[in-house]
């Protein structure tokens, strides 16, 4: 079984990549929110990621799932233990930084969850039952500081609130969670504080 793989990137499609290894190209799939990493690579760059193998009797075909990190892996194990959803459906739906599903989930955010690719609200029920109170570890990320516990586009607009603005950490991930809350299709630092102090005005 394949856990984890180095090696030039030959080819990034719209949701996978060909990665040269030892001579070999493995095709793999990746989820929305690592392609927003990668795509930041170019053909020819070396990269790493684990890897998610999946083979069953109904699908022969070994498909490849890849991620940045292990906990991105972890995390991704523990979300397709949920009826209804195998790795396929899994990968398409996390478009959201982990700790930013992780934190729906443990604050039963149905409607958040029901925003995510391929889920809707049945399936996010499911999710919260399944999952919420066993994922905590996850909102923040295993050996980072609190900022990179965040999306691209969160990370920066925390360190202004905690570092220029005097918020203290925990109130300035709050007010971003929800800012996230109220709008998952924010994708830039300026976006997002706007949504933040939106929040914020009575």
């Amino acid at each position: 079984m394949i856990g984890y793989l180095e090696g030039k990137l030959l080819k990034l499609d719209e949701d996978r990549i060909l990665l040269l290894t030892h001579q070999v190209g493995y095709e793999i799939l990746l989820p929305v929110v690592v392609m927003k990493t990668i795509r930041q690579k170019a053909i020819g760059d070396e990269i790493s990621l684990y890897i998610y193998y999946h083979q069953t009797e109904r699908q022969p075909k070994p498909v490849l799932i890849g991620f940045n990190s292990e906990t991105e892996k972890d995390f991704f194990q523990q979300f397709i233990g949920v009826g209804d959803i195998g790795p396929l459906k899994a990968a398409k739906a996390l478009t959201l930084p982990i700790p930013d599903i992780a934190r729906a989930i443990e604050s039963r955010d149905v409607v958040a969850l029901s925003r995510l690719k391929g889920i809707g609200d049945r399936t996010a029920q499911k999710i919260v039952a399944a999952l919420c109170g066993r994922i905590e570890r996850f909102v923040s990320v295993q050996g980072a500081g609190p900022e990179e516990a965040f999306s691209d586009a969160s990370a920066p607009v925390y360190k202004v609130l905690v570092e220029q603005l005097g918020h203290r950490p925990a109130d300035a991930r709050n007010m971003i969670a929800q800012a996230l809350k109220r709008n998952s299709a924010i994708s830039t630092p300026e976006e997002l504080f706007d949504e933040v102090y939106r929040g914020e005005t009575p």
